[in-house]
């Protein structure tokens, strides 16, 4: 079947279901929702036999739906209906939520119903939500509907639209609200919009809270800072908030960890080592241990791999046979942070010293001699994240995380974390120049298949890690299995050196960096600035 998707990005749920249906032999073409006239001329030209719409922020045009079967995802139960499904579920603490796939329509989210799924709700944010559960259930009904063509049902009850959810909803009290409270609140605008408020003057939006359970103060008050968050009190407690966004009238701004966003406004607020709260931490079972970094989305600053890599120095320093590297559950990695990079005085100086701790941080990897290395992708992986996994013995993903192992939608970026050598090692040379040319998202099976992951788990993701790692610690092979590892690595480095490989990429980094061509530099300012497509990617854009 040819299939078209309208989307206003090629986002985590955009990338899955491109991946699910083309791994079933559909024909996906991409246009991104720019205006009425771009998506009609799209539309005319790939004559789909199906549009779907992953993620639209505005009404398909009259003359497509009519004319063509246009199929919605909408991040709600049946009756749902509105333009802020989720951010309501979680700020109401809804137990059970859904997806439903339903057709386009005069009326937004009131046309028949293809299918639906519901799910059980996590004290989550809603970012968190729409990477797991509704990816799952909404990719469950995308499958329902193209495979099995069932009749669709008209929604009975018009009853269940919810408006835009606004600021005036969304503010903290911070007098009266408690700490779950104030959780649910900045959950709920997670992503987008963010919560306003003023922190120490500043008028500003909140981004990733966790509670704390130690640290207490006054109400409203930044009592603690540490790895970037401050820790604001509560009535009953207090937590941690990790990204702010200074709110300027007529300006566009981005989110950075708030301590570089209020700066010298934090020079009376006491740095702590100890709290409830970390952004990274490592734990031992038995004869593996675990080293946690759930890193917001997955960017890795200068500071995050200097502290990781001095976690990780530790961590490989104890008496243990094997390491898992965890990363976190919505997100491995995703490289060098672009917002941080962005921020500074010098791009292209933090650039440079962004990549080389990257770097420092594979390469204390990929020398690992007395510990076999596990990376357990539970999420998705994007550019250097994914070769910081590979760096290590083994790589293991979580059946429908999605990796993008590429780098030149940064602006031809040419990448480094060794990627030169841990990838055709697993992949081959010439499967690993198709791999970094295509710009197109695997799926897991698809990784696989080319040699990036080891084993696929479906199911309870982390009880399957902790029994794999237990059962390399515990093999018989597992002396053979170093032995060869540290053999292998005598032989890789005497025939070329892994300091060469880094020169090498640097080299070509160097170029994007600090060279004539400005294209990194562009593409980083539309990412962080979140400046609209005017066009789709012809990769992604078939019938272009």
């Amino acid at each position: 079947m040819n299939i078209l998707f309208l989307t206003h990005a090629f986002n985590s749920l955009t990338q899955r279901l491109f991946v699910e249906l083309r791994q079933r032999g559909h024909k996906v073409s991409i246009e991104y929702d720019i205006n009425d006239r771009v998506t009609i001329e799209a539309v005319e030209q790939y004559q789909p036999d199906l549009i779907i719409a992953p993620y639209l922020r505005r009404a398909i045009p009259e003359q497509i739906w009519k004319n063509h079967t246009c199929l919605i995802v909408h991040p709600g139960p049946v009756g749902d209906r509105g333009p802020s499904s989720l951010d309501w579920a979680v700020l109401e603490g809804k137990e059970e939520w859904g997806v439903t796939i339903l057709q386009a329509d005069a009326e937004m989210d009131a046309g028949a119903i293809w299918a639906s799924n519901n799910f059980s709700m996590r004290l989550a944010a809603k970012g968190s939500l729409y990477r797991q559960e509704v990816m799952e259930a909404a990719v469950k009904g995308v499958l329902e509907a193209v495979e099995n063509k069932p009749t669709p049902r008209a929604l009975t009850d018009m009853n269940g639209w919810r408006d835009l959810m606004k600021q005036d909803v969304r503010s903290v009290d911070w007098d009266n609200d408690v700490t779950a409270t104030v959780l649910r609140k900045i959950r709920a605008a997670d992503g987008f919009p963010g919560v306003r408020d003023n922190i120490l003057g500043l008028d500003c939006f909140l981004f990733d809270a966790h509670e704390e359970k130690s640290l207490k103060g006054e109400s409203g008050e930044v009592i603690a800072q540490k790895n970037g968050a401050i820790c604001v009190g509560t009535t009953d407690g207090a937590v941690w908030i990790t990204h702010l966004k200074e709110r300027r009238e007529g300006e566009k701004t981005f989110k950075l960890p708030a301590v570089n966003v209020l700066g010298d406004q934090l020079s009376n607020v006491p740095v702590v080592e100890q709290s409830s709260w970390q952004d990274i931490w490592y734990e031992r079972q038995g004869e593996v241990g675990y080293l946690h970094f759930p890193f917001y989305n997955g960017a890795m600053s200068t500071d995050q791999c200097q502290r990781l890599l001095e976690a990780y120095k530790q961590a490989a320093s104890r008496d243990t046979k094997v390491l898992v590297l965890m990363g976190g559950s919505d997100f491995w990695s995703n490289g060098i942070h672009l917002n941080t990079i962005e921020m500074a005085e010098s791009p292209a100086d933090e650039s440079w010293q962004n990549i080389n701790a990257m770097d420092d941080l594979c390469r204390a990897i990929i020398t690992t001699e007395n510990q076999l290395t596990v990376a357990a992708m539970n999420g998705n992986a994007g550019a250097g994240g994914v070769f910081l996994g590979l760096c290590a013995d083994k790589v293991l993903g979580r059946e429908g995380i999605i990796l993008n192992p590429h780098y030149k939608n940064m602006g031809n970026l040419f990448g480094s974390e060794y990627w030169t050598y841990v990838l055709p090692r697993r992949a081959g040379q010439e499967a690993s120049e198709t791999i970094m040319g295509n710009r197109l998202p695997l799926g897991c099976v698809e990784a696989k298949e080319k040699g990036l992951l080891d084993e696929v788990f479906d199911g309870k993701f982390i009880s399957q890690v902790e029994n794999f790692a237990q059962n390399l610690a515990q093999s018989g092979d597992y002396s053979s299995l170093l032995a060869d590892k540290k053999s292998q690595r005598q032989v890789d480095e005497a025939e070329k050196p892994l300091e060469q490989y880094r020169k090498e990429e640097l080299e070509r980094m160097k170029l994007n960096f600090y060279g004539f061509d400005p294209s990194y530099h562009v593409a980083r300012y539309n990412f962080v600035f979140k400046i609209p497509h005017s066009r789709t990617p012809l990769h992604l854009a078939l019938h272009r």
